[in-house]
Protein backbone atom coordinates (compact mmCIF):
# COMPACT_ATOMS: atom_id res chain seq x y z
CA UNK A 1 0.00 0.00 0.00
CA UNK A 2 2.64 2.52 0.90
CA UNK A 3 4.58 1.67 -2.32
CA UNK A 4 1.61 2.57 -4.36
CA UNK A 5 0.87 6.00 -2.51
CA UNK A 6 4.65 6.41 -3.01
CA UNK A 7 3.72 6.15 -6.98
CA UNK A 8 0.95 8.19 -6.47
CA UNK A 9 2.66 11.32 -4.75
CA UNK A 10 5.07 11.15 -7.19
CA UNK A 11 2.80 11.20 -10.04
CA UNK A 12 0.96 13.98 -8.33
CA UNK A 13 4.20 16.27 -7.93
CA UNK A 14 4.69 15.72 -11.72
CA UNK A 15 1.54 16.59 -12.71
CA UNK A 16 1.07 19.43 -10.26
CA UNK A 17 4.86 20.63 -11.66
CA UNK A 18 3.42 20.35 -15.44
CA UNK A 19 0.38 22.03 -14.57
CA UNK A 20 2.39 24.79 -12.94
CA UNK A 21 4.51 24.76 -15.73
CA UNK A 22 1.82 25.38 -18.63
CA UNK A 23 0.54 27.65 -16.44
CA UNK A 24 3.41 29.93 -16.56
CA UNK A 25 3.81 29.38 -20.18
CA UNK A 26 0.66 30.11 -21.29
CA UNK A 27 0.18 33.37 -18.65
CA UNK A 28 0.40 36.05 -20.89
CA UNK A 29 -2.07 33.95 -23.27
CA UNK A 30 -4.47 33.90 -20.15
CA UNK A 31 -4.28 37.24 -19.31
CA UNK A 32 -4.90 38.37 -23.05
CA UNK A 33 -8.04 36.20 -23.01
CA UNK A 34 -8.71 37.91 -19.59
CA UNK A 35 -8.45 41.36 -21.03
CA UNK A 36 -10.61 40.08 -24.45
CA UNK A 37 -13.82 39.26 -22.12
CA UNK A 38 -13.32 41.80 -19.86
CA UNK A 39 -16.38 44.58 -20.77
CA UNK A 40 -16.30 47.88 -22.23
CA UNK A 41 -17.23 49.04 -18.69
CA UNK A 42 -14.45 47.53 -16.63
CA UNK A 43 -12.21 50.10 -18.34
CA UNK A 44 -14.24 53.22 -17.96
CA UNK A 45 -13.04 55.09 -14.76
CA UNK A 46 -9.36 56.13 -14.67
CA UNK A 47 -9.92 58.98 -17.27
CA UNK A 48 -12.89 60.36 -15.07
CA UNK A 49 -11.30 60.37 -11.84
CA UNK A 50 -8.84 62.40 -14.31
CA UNK A 51 -11.69 64.76 -14.87
CA UNK A 52 -12.59 66.07 -11.86
CA UNK A 53 -9.60 68.15 -12.20
CA UNK A 54 -10.60 69.52 -15.08
CA UNK A 55 -13.58 71.16 -13.14
CA UNK A 56 -12.07 71.75 -10.16
CA UNK A 57 -12.47 75.50 -8.55
CA UNK A 58 -10.01 76.50 -10.26
CA UNK A 59 -11.79 76.59 -13.64
CA UNK A 60 -14.47 77.77 -12.09
CA UNK A 61 -12.76 81.04 -11.03
CA UNK A 62 -11.04 81.69 -14.94
CA UNK A 63 -13.87 80.70 -16.40
CA UNK A 64 -16.18 83.01 -14.45
CA UNK A 65 -13.81 85.68 -14.42
CA UNK A 66 -13.42 85.31 -18.02
CA UNK A 67 -16.83 85.26 -19.18
CA UNK A 68 -17.86 87.78 -16.52
CA UNK A 69 -15.47 90.20 -18.42
CA UNK A 70 -15.34 89.25 -21.99
CA UNK A 71 -18.32 87.63 -22.16
CA UNK A 72 -18.15 84.23 -25.05
CA UNK A 73 -14.93 85.79 -26.50
CA UNK A 74 -12.83 83.58 -24.77
CA UNK A 75 -14.77 80.14 -25.15
CA UNK A 76 -12.82 79.03 -28.17
CA UNK A 77 -9.75 78.90 -25.86
CA UNK A 78 -11.63 76.35 -23.61
CA UNK A 79 -12.26 74.37 -26.63
CA UNK A 80 -8.21 74.54 -27.35
CA UNK A 81 -7.27 73.82 -24.28
CA UNK A 82 -9.67 70.84 -24.01
CA UNK A 83 -8.26 69.10 -26.90
CA UNK A 84 -4.56 69.67 -26.07
CA UNK A 85 -6.05 67.88 -22.87
CA UNK A 86 -7.30 65.08 -24.73
CA UNK A 87 -4.48 64.57 -26.31
CA UNK A 88 -2.03 64.91 -23.33
CA UNK A 89 -3.98 62.74 -21.41
CA UNK A 90 -4.12 60.11 -24.07
CA UNK A 91 -0.03 59.97 -24.40
CA UNK A 92 -0.12 60.00 -20.30
CA UNK A 93 -2.65 56.83 -20.39
CA UNK A 94 -0.31 55.52 -23.21
CA UNK A 95 2.74 55.58 -21.08
CA UNK A 96 1.10 54.09 -18.35
CA UNK A 97 -0.04 50.94 -21.06
CA UNK A 98 3.30 50.62 -22.33
CA UNK A 99 5.63 51.06 -19.44
CA UNK A 100 4.26 49.67 -16.17
CA UNK A 101 5.29 52.96 -14.56
CA UNK A 102 3.92 56.25 -14.35
CA UNK A 103 5.16 59.65 -15.25
CA UNK A 104 6.99 61.09 -12.25
CA UNK A 105 8.23 57.12 -11.62
CA UNK A 106 9.69 57.70 -15.50
CA UNK A 107 11.17 60.85 -15.16
CA UNK A 108 13.35 59.66 -12.30
CA UNK A 109 14.25 56.78 -13.98
CA UNK A 110 15.01 58.55 -17.41
CA UNK A 111 16.67 61.48 -15.56
CA UNK A 112 18.53 60.11 -12.42
CA UNK A 113 20.23 63.04 -11.14
CA UNK A 114 19.42 66.95 -10.83
CA UNK A 115 17.57 67.06 -13.98
CA UNK A 116 15.06 64.68 -12.82
CA UNK A 117 15.38 66.28 -9.66
CA UNK A 118 14.36 69.71 -10.55
CA UNK A 119 11.70 68.73 -12.77
CA UNK A 120 9.85 66.74 -10.34
CA UNK A 121 10.64 69.59 -7.36
CA UNK A 122 8.49 71.32 -10.63
CA UNK A 123 5.56 68.92 -10.34
CA UNK A 124 6.02 69.84 -6.47
CA UNK A 125 5.16 73.26 -6.73
CA UNK A 126 2.41 72.45 -9.30
CA UNK A 127 0.99 70.03 -6.49
CA UNK A 128 1.21 73.33 -3.98
CA UNK A 129 -1.06 75.17 -6.37
CA UNK A 130 -3.11 72.47 -7.39
CA UNK A 131 -4.27 72.33 -3.66
CA UNK A 132 -4.26 76.01 -3.50
CA UNK A 133 -7.54 76.15 -5.48
CA UNK A 134 -9.29 73.16 -4.75
CA UNK A 135 -9.38 73.71 -0.84
CA UNK A 136 -10.18 77.38 -1.17
CA UNK A 137 -13.09 76.03 -3.70
CA UNK A 138 -14.46 73.76 -0.62
CA UNK A 139 -13.84 76.55 1.76
CA UNK A 140 -15.39 79.27 -0.25
CA UNK A 141 -18.58 76.33 -0.67
CA UNK A 142 -18.79 76.17 2.75
CA UNK A 143 -18.92 79.55 3.61
CA UNK A 144 -21.84 80.18 1.20
CA UNK A 145 -23.76 77.30 2.19
CA UNK A 146 -23.15 77.08 6.09
CA UNK A 147 -22.27 81.11 6.53
CA UNK A 148 -18.81 79.77 8.05
CA UNK A 149 -16.49 82.78 8.49
CA UNK A 150 -13.91 81.67 5.15
CA UNK A 151 -10.69 82.23 7.77
CA UNK A 152 -12.88 79.37 9.40
CA UNK A 153 -13.13 77.39 6.31
CA UNK A 154 -9.90 77.64 5.16
CA UNK A 155 -8.65 76.07 8.26
CA UNK A 156 -11.72 73.00 8.42
CA UNK A 157 -10.79 71.54 4.66
CA UNK A 158 -7.35 70.38 6.17
CA UNK A 159 -9.77 67.41 7.19
CA UNK A 160 -10.88 66.51 3.06
CA UNK A 161 -7.72 64.62 3.72
CA UNK A 162 -9.84 61.68 5.42
CA UNK A 163 -12.23 61.44 2.84
CA UNK A 164 -9.50 59.74 0.45
CA UNK A 165 -8.06 57.65 3.16
CA UNK A 166 -11.66 56.53 4.24
CA UNK A 167 -12.39 55.61 0.35
CA UNK A 168 -8.87 53.71 -0.75
CA UNK A 169 -9.94 51.12 2.04
CA UNK A 170 -12.41 49.59 -0.31
CA UNK A 171 -10.36 49.53 -3.45
CA UNK A 172 -10.10 52.17 -7.01
CA UNK A 173 -13.03 51.30 -7.87
CA UNK A 174 -14.86 53.19 -5.13
CA UNK A 175 -12.52 55.89 -5.47
CA UNK A 176 -13.83 56.04 -9.65
CA UNK A 177 -17.31 55.75 -8.94
CA UNK A 178 -17.50 58.13 -5.74
CA UNK A 179 -16.02 61.12 -8.20
CA UNK A 180 -18.20 59.76 -10.61
CA UNK A 181 -20.79 60.90 -8.67
CA UNK A 182 -19.01 63.77 -8.36
CA UNK A 183 -19.01 64.49 -12.04
CA UNK A 184 -22.57 63.96 -12.48
CA UNK A 185 -23.50 66.16 -9.87
CA UNK A 186 -21.68 69.30 -11.29
CA UNK A 187 -22.85 68.62 -14.42
CA UNK A 188 -26.50 68.27 -13.43
CA UNK A 189 -25.49 71.66 -11.39
CA UNK A 190 -24.95 73.67 -14.61
CA UNK A 191 -27.60 72.02 -16.98
CA UNK A 192 -29.94 73.52 -14.45
CA UNK A 193 -27.64 76.99 -14.32
CA UNK A 194 -27.65 77.07 -18.06
CA UNK A 195 -31.73 76.68 -18.87
CA UNK A 196 -32.04 79.40 -16.10
CA UNK A 197 -29.92 81.90 -17.85
CA UNK A 198 -30.97 81.52 -21.27
CA UNK A 199 -27.39 82.36 -23.21
CA UNK A 200 -27.73 83.25 -26.56
CA UNK A 201 -26.50 79.53 -28.48
CA UNK A 202 -26.13 81.10 -31.89
CA UNK A 203 -22.83 83.32 -30.20
CA UNK A 204 -22.08 80.16 -27.89
CA UNK A 205 -21.47 77.58 -31.21
CA UNK A 206 -19.24 80.60 -32.82
CA UNK A 207 -17.47 81.35 -30.03
CA UNK A 208 -16.72 78.38 -29.03
CA UNK A 209 -14.40 77.26 -32.87
CA UNK A 210 -13.59 80.65 -33.78
CA UNK A 211 -10.82 82.44 -32.31
CA UNK A 212 -10.76 86.54 -31.69
CA UNK A 213 -8.36 89.29 -30.80
CA UNK A 214 -9.54 89.62 -27.35
CA UNK A 215 -6.60 87.26 -26.45
CA UNK A 216 -4.20 90.25 -27.23
CA UNK A 217 -5.26 92.21 -24.49
CA UNK A 218 -2.43 91.67 -21.45
CA UNK A 219 -5.80 90.74 -18.99
CA UNK A 220 -7.60 89.05 -21.11
CA UNK A 221 -3.81 86.87 -22.30
CA UNK A 222 -3.38 86.31 -18.27
CA UNK A 223 -7.10 84.79 -17.98
CA UNK A 224 -5.97 82.78 -20.84
CA UNK A 225 -3.30 81.10 -19.19
CA UNK A 226 -5.51 80.63 -16.35
CA UNK A 227 -8.03 78.87 -18.32
CA UNK A 228 -4.87 76.67 -19.94
CA UNK A 229 -3.41 75.84 -16.63
CA UNK A 230 -6.85 75.07 -15.08
CA UNK A 231 -7.96 72.74 -17.87
CA UNK A 232 -4.49 70.87 -19.35
CA UNK A 233 -3.24 70.35 -15.41
CA UNK A 234 -0.06 69.02 -14.76
CA UNK A 235 -0.86 66.32 -11.86
CA UNK A 236 -3.17 65.03 -14.11
CA UNK A 237 -1.06 63.87 -16.48
CA UNK A 238 0.84 61.62 -13.45
CA UNK A 239 -2.13 60.70 -12.40
CA UNK A 240 -3.39 59.12 -15.32
CA UNK A 241 -0.11 57.69 -16.05
CA UNK A 242 -0.75 55.99 -12.86
CA UNK A 243 -4.08 54.76 -12.88
CA UNK A 244 -4.33 53.02 -15.98
CA UNK A 245 -2.43 50.47 -13.80
CA UNK A 246 -5.16 49.46 -12.13
CA UNK A 247 -6.32 47.44 -15.13
CA UNK A 248 -2.88 46.43 -15.78
CA UNK A 249 -2.45 42.97 -14.57
CA UNK A 250 -6.09 41.92 -15.61
CA UNK A 251 -4.80 43.39 -19.28
CA UNK A 252 -1.45 41.56 -19.57
CA UNK A 253 1.41 42.66 -21.61
CA UNK A 254 0.93 40.42 -24.64
CA UNK A 255 0.86 42.64 -27.70
CA UNK A 256 -3.03 42.41 -28.55
CA UNK A 257 -4.03 42.55 -25.33
CA UNK A 258 -2.30 46.23 -24.79
CA UNK A 259 -3.56 47.35 -27.80
CA UNK A 260 -7.28 46.65 -26.65
CA UNK A 261 -6.56 48.24 -23.86
CA UNK A 262 -5.20 51.53 -25.16
CA UNK A 263 -8.03 51.47 -27.25
CA UNK A 264 -10.62 51.11 -24.47
CA UNK A 265 -8.32 53.66 -23.07
CA UNK A 266 -9.07 56.16 -25.60
CA UNK A 267 -12.44 55.69 -25.27
CA UNK A 268 -12.74 56.70 -21.51
CA UNK A 269 -10.35 59.48 -21.80
CA UNK A 270 -12.72 61.02 -24.95
CA UNK A 271 -15.74 60.43 -22.88
CA UNK A 272 -14.46 61.91 -19.46
CA UNK A 273 -12.99 64.99 -21.35
CA UNK A 274 -15.97 65.75 -23.19
CA UNK A 275 -17.90 66.28 -20.14
CA UNK A 276 -14.68 68.23 -18.79
CA UNK A 277 -15.13 70.56 -21.53
CA UNK A 278 -18.88 70.61 -21.46
CA UNK A 279 -18.96 71.61 -17.94
CA UNK A 280 -15.99 74.33 -18.43
CA UNK A 281 -17.67 75.61 -21.52
CA UNK A 282 -20.84 75.60 -19.41
CA UNK A 283 -19.17 77.88 -16.16
CA UNK A 284 -18.26 80.33 -18.67
CA UNK A 285 -21.06 80.43 -20.71
CA UNK A 286 -23.62 81.21 -17.82
CA UNK A 287 -21.22 83.62 -16.55
CA UNK A 288 -21.62 85.70 -20.06
CA UNK A 289 -25.02 85.13 -20.09
CA UNK A 290 -25.75 86.42 -16.61
CA UNK A 291 -23.24 88.86 -15.37
CA UNK A 292 -21.71 90.05 -19.15
CA UNK A 293 -24.80 91.06 -20.35
CA UNK A 294 -26.28 92.80 -17.37
CA UNK A 295 -23.21 94.40 -17.34
CA UNK A 296 -21.58 93.13 -14.34
CA UNK A 297 -17.90 92.14 -13.97
CA UNK A 298 -17.66 89.46 -11.00
CA UNK A 299 -14.25 89.47 -9.38
CA UNK A 300 -15.34 86.83 -6.69
CA UNK A 301 -16.57 83.71 -6.54
CA UNK A 302 -18.99 84.66 -3.29
CA UNK A 303 -20.34 87.86 -5.47
CA UNK A 304 -21.14 85.35 -8.29
CA UNK A 305 -23.30 83.56 -5.83
CA UNK A 306 -25.01 86.55 -4.71
CA UNK A 307 -25.40 88.30 -7.61
CA UNK A 308 -27.12 84.76 -9.22
CA UNK A 309 -29.53 84.56 -6.42
CA UNK A 310 -31.46 88.06 -7.51
CA UNK A 311 -31.32 87.49 -11.03
CA UNK A 312 -31.90 83.55 -11.83
CA UNK A 313 -33.44 83.15 -8.41
CA UNK A 314 -32.42 81.16 -4.92
CA UNK A 315 -32.07 77.93 -6.82
CA UNK A 316 -29.11 78.79 -9.60
CA UNK A 317 -27.70 79.94 -6.37
CA UNK A 318 -27.98 77.05 -3.96
CA UNK A 319 -27.23 75.12 -7.05
CA UNK A 320 -23.70 77.07 -7.86
CA UNK A 321 -22.50 76.35 -4.06
CA UNK A 322 -23.32 72.41 -4.16
CA UNK A 323 -21.68 72.31 -7.35
CA UNK A 324 -18.75 74.23 -5.73
CA UNK A 325 -18.37 72.12 -2.94
CA UNK A 326 -18.87 69.00 -4.89
CA UNK A 327 -16.10 70.29 -7.25
CA UNK A 328 -13.33 70.91 -4.43
CA UNK A 329 -14.20 67.72 -2.04
CA UNK A 330 -14.12 65.77 -5.43
CA UNK A 331 -10.57 67.73 -7.07
CA UNK A 332 -9.14 67.75 -3.69
CA UNK A 333 -8.98 63.65 -3.59
CA UNK A 334 -7.67 63.19 -7.21
CA UNK A 335 -4.98 65.54 -6.03
CA UNK A 336 -3.97 63.94 -3.15
CA UNK A 337 -3.52 61.01 -4.86
CA UNK A 338 -1.51 62.67 -7.40
CA UNK A 339 0.41 64.48 -4.79
CA UNK A 340 1.02 60.55 -3.48
CA UNK A 341 2.54 60.14 -6.77
CA UNK A 342 4.83 62.49 -7.05
CA UNK A 343 5.77 63.01 -4.13
CA UNK A 344 6.82 59.37 -3.74
CA UNK A 345 9.55 59.37 -6.98
CA UNK A 346 10.58 62.88 -5.88
CA UNK A 347 11.41 61.41 -1.87
CA UNK A 348 12.90 58.35 -4.16
CA UNK A 349 10.18 56.33 -1.77
CA UNK A 350 7.62 53.55 -3.11
CA UNK A 351 6.02 53.57 0.45
CA UNK A 352 5.59 57.61 2.07
CA UNK A 353 3.26 58.83 4.55
CA UNK A 354 0.01 60.21 2.31
CA UNK A 355 -1.71 61.76 5.72
CA UNK A 356 2.02 63.46 6.49
CA UNK A 357 2.76 64.48 2.91
CA UNK A 358 -1.20 66.24 2.86
CA UNK A 359 -1.25 67.94 6.18
CA UNK A 360 2.40 69.26 5.02
CA UNK A 361 1.04 70.24 1.53
CA UNK A 362 -1.83 72.11 3.15
CA UNK A 363 -0.02 74.10 5.40
CA UNK A 364 2.11 75.31 3.26
CA UNK A 365 -0.88 76.09 1.14
CA UNK A 366 -3.01 77.21 3.82
CA UNK A 367 -0.90 79.79 5.62
CA UNK A 368 0.03 82.61 2.91
CA UNK A 369 -3.76 82.02 1.52
CA UNK A 370 -4.96 82.62 5.43
CA UNK A 371 -2.84 85.43 5.55
CA UNK A 372 -4.18 86.77 2.13
CA UNK A 373 -7.80 86.16 3.09
CA UNK A 374 -6.64 88.29 6.60
CA UNK A 375 -5.24 91.17 4.65
CA UNK A 376 -8.18 90.94 2.46
CA UNK A 377 -7.16 89.59 -1.34
CA UNK A 378 -9.99 88.40 -2.87
CA UNK A 379 -10.04 84.22 -3.71
CA UNK A 380 -11.36 84.58 -6.96
CA UNK A 381 -7.65 86.58 -7.62
CA UNK A 382 -5.59 84.04 -5.29
CA UNK A 383 -7.25 81.09 -7.83
CA UNK A 384 -6.89 82.88 -11.16
CA UNK A 385 -2.90 83.10 -9.72
CA UNK A 386 -3.07 79.48 -9.23
CA UNK A 387 -3.76 78.81 -12.07
CA UNK A 388 -1.44 80.68 -13.92
CA UNK A 389 1.47 79.20 -11.76
CA UNK A 390 0.01 75.87 -13.15
CA UNK A 391 0.32 77.23 -16.79
CA UNK A 392 4.03 77.85 -16.35
CA UNK A 393 4.81 74.82 -14.61
CA UNK A 394 2.86 72.79 -17.78
CA UNK A 395 6.06 72.68 -19.97
CA UNK A 396 8.10 71.04 -17.71
CA UNK A 397 5.57 68.01 -17.33
CA UNK A 398 4.55 67.98 -21.16
CA UNK A 399 8.07 67.56 -22.90
CA UNK A 400 9.00 64.51 -21.41
CA UNK A 401 6.14 63.47 -21.55
CA UNK A 402 6.05 64.00 -25.45
CA UNK A 403 9.87 62.96 -25.33
CA UNK A 404 9.10 59.84 -23.65
CA UNK A 405 5.99 58.13 -25.84
CA UNK A 406 7.96 59.37 -28.71
CA UNK A 407 10.72 57.00 -27.75
CA UNK A 408 10.49 53.44 -29.47
CA UNK A 409 12.59 51.74 -26.95
CA UNK A 410 10.25 52.39 -23.73
CA UNK A 411 6.72 52.09 -25.85
CA UNK A 412 7.24 49.30 -27.91
CA UNK A 413 4.20 49.11 -30.45
CA UNK A 414 2.49 51.90 -28.71
CA UNK A 415 5.26 54.40 -30.01
CA UNK A 416 3.74 58.09 -30.95
CA UNK A 417 3.24 57.60 -35.14
CA UNK A 418 4.18 60.43 -36.99
CA UNK A 419 0.94 62.18 -36.78
CA UNK A 420 0.99 61.77 -33.26
CA UNK A 421 4.30 63.18 -32.83
CA UNK A 422 3.34 66.10 -34.85
CA UNK A 423 0.37 67.25 -33.22
CA UNK A 424 1.97 66.66 -29.70
CA UNK A 425 5.21 68.87 -30.23
CA UNK A 426 2.75 71.70 -31.84
CA UNK A 427 0.75 71.45 -28.62
CA UNK A 428 3.80 71.92 -26.86
CA UNK A 429 4.61 74.96 -28.60
CA UNK A 430 1.81 76.42 -28.17
CA UNK A 431 2.01 75.83 -24.45
CA UNK A 432 5.61 77.15 -24.01
CA UNK A 433 4.98 80.03 -26.37
CA UNK A 434 1.93 81.26 -24.54
CA UNK A 435 4.11 81.15 -21.21
CA UNK A 436 6.99 82.97 -23.10
CA UNK A 437 4.03 85.79 -24.43
CA UNK A 438 2.45 86.48 -20.84
CA UNK A 439 6.24 86.61 -19.36
CA UNK A 440 7.25 89.21 -21.92
CA UNK A 441 3.38 90.98 -21.78
CA UNK A 442 3.97 91.34 -17.87
CA UNK A 443 7.36 92.07 -18.21
CA UNK A 444 6.16 94.89 -20.73
CA UNK A 445 3.32 96.01 -18.61
CA UNK A 446 5.98 96.02 -15.43
CA UNK A 447 8.38 98.55 -17.23
CA UNK A 448 5.76 101.05 -18.69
Amino acid sequence: MAKYLLILSKFDIKVNYVANKESSIMSSSVKATLASNKSFWFFIGPAFLVSIGYMDPGNWATSIEAGSRYGYDLLWVITLASLIAILMQLLSAKLGIATGKDLAQLIRSENPGKGGTFLLSTAAIAMVATDLAEFLGVAVALNLLFDIPLIFAIFLTIFDVLLILWLERFGFRWVEMTILAFVATIGLGYVVELWLAQPQWAEVAQAMVIPNATIMDTTALFIAMGILGATVMPHNLYLHSHQVKTRQGVAGNADNARKRFYKMMKWDTVLALTVAWLVNSAILIMASAAFHEQGLLITDIDEAYKTLGPLLGSAAALTFAIALLASGIASSVTGTLAGQIVFESFLKKRSINILKIRVYIRLVTMVPAAIAIMVSVKPLSLLVLSQVILSMQLPFAVIPLVRMTSNPVLMGDLVNDVKTKITAWMATFIIVALNIWLLVMLAADAFT
